[in-house]
């Protein structure tokens, strides 16, 4: 479904990303770990259109989607809910959500589909934003914005959720609502990619995971693998955090 080969991505002339490869199966929740500054966001960023590798390959499918802008990207099938979450403030949350779906109600778009239906469906998923649906997102709290976010993203469609940092800034009331959530899209086949400092969390929901260190992949293997990895115990899961 999606493959990256040998990816490299610099800021300016600082280099992040030094060969990374990775691979999400149809139907697979894959999860990318590591510490702050290892280069996970850039490796989601590079996939989606918002960064230019500036070298090796991203295929979505049978697609090659290297160095495609992000709108491109978008209408191929990825969707990104980023890190911060980014909702548009001064938009009602009903109007972030069809946002979501815009690539599907313009020309050249995704196969517009029921995008009405699919809007039901996201506030029956996140029942909190059918309560402020008219609300402007700006006003939400922070785990609400995160919940838009993931739901302005599954809005596309998506063959492909990248989930950056979900569970950043939250509650821990909330960090379980959000895995509560990421785990019913899973049950329903939703096929995911996930950076999540919460390691532990991450690697419970997950099919199979890479560990990151400074833009390289360290380790890599099933979740439940990497949970009874020694090293990965002692660096990643000892206090919860990646």
């Amino acid at each position: 479904m999606l493959q990256v080969d040998n990816l490299t991505a610099a800021y300016g002339q600082v280099s992040v990303l030094h060969g990374i490869s990775l691979k999400v199966q149809k139907g697979q929740v894959v999860t990318l770990i590591g510490s702050n500054g290892a280069g996970k966001t850039t490796t989601m960023r590079a996939i989606s259109g918002m960064l230019a590798p500036t070298a090796g390959s991203i295929r979505l499918g049978d697609q090659d989607i290297t160095g495609l802008p992000a709108h491109r990207i978008s209408r191929l099938g990825v969707a990104h809910s980023p890190e911060g979450r980014r909702v548009f403030p001064t938009q009602s949350v009903r109007d972030n959500l069809l946002l979501g779906a815009f690539s599907r109600l313009t020309f050249g778009g995704r196969k517009r589909g029921d995008v009405e239906g699919d809007l039901e469906r996201s506030l029956d998923l996140f029942p909190r934003l059918r309560e402020r649906r008219d609300q402007l997102a700006g006003t939400l709290s922070g785990g609400e914005q995160q919940m838009l976010a993931m739901a302005r993203a599954l809005m596309l469609q998506p063959d492909v959720l990248l989930l950056d940092e979900p569970s950043m800034g939250l509650a821990p009331i909330l960090v379980e609502e959000v895995f509560a959530i990421i785990r019913r899209l899973k049950e329903t086949g939703i096929t995911m990619l996930l950076v999540e400092q919460f390691a532990g969390a991450a690697l419970a929901v997950a099919d199979y995971g890479y560990v990151m260190e400074n833009g390289r992949i360290s380790v890599e293997g099933p979740a439940l693998q990497l949970q009874n990895d020694p090293k990965v115990r002692a660096a990643y899961l000892g206090g919860g955090h990646a």
